[in-house]
């Protein structure tokens, strides 16, 4: 049996699905793996055949478009709409990229920016299952992600809202995917496009979050199934170096800033104002540089810079961990049971960074368009003097440790694809 996985996205978009693939090659399934260039190094250290996917998604967010909405002008939708327009483009060089990706497989599993999947699989005749980080199946329990999250919605709004979000990202393409269709010698989708037949023909749906952090809604299709998060981790390649154990080891916890693959328009004030928060709230700092270029070359004796760590060696040796809410970054903390702060961006963040808040383990979530020094340094010093917060943070980490969505999400694989 011959999987191939379509990741699309940034590192961490593309990491728990490679996670996902890992598990499937142990349990005796021939993977292939196809993801954006930059990624393929990664990949092939990790044992996996490789299929390149056009575009780099860390120039997509350094597009005037991304970095505009992130100084704080445009709303949710208006991002949505401008994001959709300007990955345009891209969206048709990855829709070839997948059909060349996709040939001789037997089974195609994709997340949402790779659905073209689904229509490869299609013209294939091969099964098809997507793989989310987020959710997307539509519920009367919680607000679709791009709703505010200040807002109270009915559960009625709700399930409108989601159905509403799904549209509001296939309209901008719907053109494009007609036409590829038409190519492939399929039938154009109707107005809904393809969620009412995801529907009708019970394509299952796995997700890679936790349970204990996001509930299973009941009025969910039971093939669509929340499995526990997909963790990799590289502990046994990874060798921390000796003046990171010297700064850990010279005073107390310190607390981790990071923004992950988001990238501030101004890195160097990002720096100053870090720097100024961490001095404000009386902590030791671990500071990433990352793909944010958070850089600062006479920093404090109590901060410390490092490019690169395992998050599942360096989150559980933190007082608190403060990053953009990105879902595999919000993961990872969550697991090692210390709180958090989330400084959301866009897109899922701020849904992530409200259930932090909701699970009480971390303060409301600071988005970055309103982020002070001072501002940050209070709720890093809630985040670490807290003991009701730090408790329930020990607690969601012991269950999510207890998971094993890697193993749960194959088995379900594994069976699904028996019966096809």
């Amino acid at each position: 049996m011959r999987i191939t996985l379509i990741a699309v996205g940034t590192r961490g978009d593309v990491q728990p699905i490679l996670a996902l693939a890992l598990g499937l090659k142990a349990a005796g399934m021939d993977v292939n793996f196809a993801t954006h260039g930059n990624f393929e190094s990664f990949v092939t250290r990790h044992g996996l055949p490789f299929s390149p996917l056009a575009g780099n998604p860390q120039e997509l967010i350094h597009t005037d478009v991304v970095q505009g909405w992130l100084a704080g002008g445009r709303n949710p939708i208006e991002f949505a709409r401008h994001f959709v327009k300007i990955a345009e483009n891209l969206v048709q060089d990855v829709t070839r990229d997948t059909l060349a990706a996709c040939q001789g497989t037997d089974a195609i599993i994709f997340t949402a920016l790779g659905a073209a999947a689904f229509d490869v699989g299609e013209a294939m005749n091969v099964p098809v299952m997507g793989a989310g980080l987020q959710p997307i199946t539509p519920t009367r329990a919680y607000p679709p992600m791009l709703s505010p999250v200040d807002v109270q919605l009915g559960s009625l709004a709700n399930l409108l809202g989601h159905h509403a979000m799904l549209n509001l990202f296939y309209r901008p393409v719907a053109h494009h995917i007609k036409k590829w269709r038409k190519e492939l010698g399929l039938k154009p989708h109707g107005f809904r496009g393809p969620f009412k037949r995801l529907y009708q023909e019970r394509m299952p749906i796995l997700y890679g979050y936790s349970p204990s952090v996001l509930p299973q809604p009941s009025d969910w299709p039971d093939w669509h199934r929340v499995t526990g998060y997909w963790f990799l981790d590289e502990l046994q390649t990874w060798q921390p170096p000796a003046d990171l154990l010297d700064f850990l080891a010279a005073g107390p916890p310190p607390v981790y800033v990071g923004f992950g693959s988001m990238s501030p328009r101004d890195p160097a004030m990002a720096t100053e104002m870090v720097v100024e928060a961490l001095q404000l709230a009386g902590q030791r700092g671990i500071l990433l540089s990352g793909w944010a270029g958070l850089n600062k070359a006479d920093l404090p004796d109590s901060i410390f810079q490092i490019d690169a760590a395992p998050h599942d060696w360096l989150f559980p040796k933190m007082a608190a961990v403060v990053h953009h809410g990105g879902a595999g970054t919000t993961a990872a903390g969550l697991r090692a049971g210390v709180p958090t702060v989330t400084t959301p961006f866009f897109s899922d963040q701020p849904f992530w960074g409200q259930r932090v808040r909701d699970l009480g383990v971390g303060p409301a979530p600071l988005p970055q368009k309103r982020m002070t020094a001072k501002r940050l340094a209070a709720t890093m010093r809630r985040a670490v003097t807290d003991p009701g917060m730090r408790q329930r943070a020990a607690a969601i980490g012991a269950a999510i440790r207890q998971e094993d969505g890697v193993a749960t999400a194959v088995s379900y694989i594994r069976n699904y694809l028996a019966q096809q």
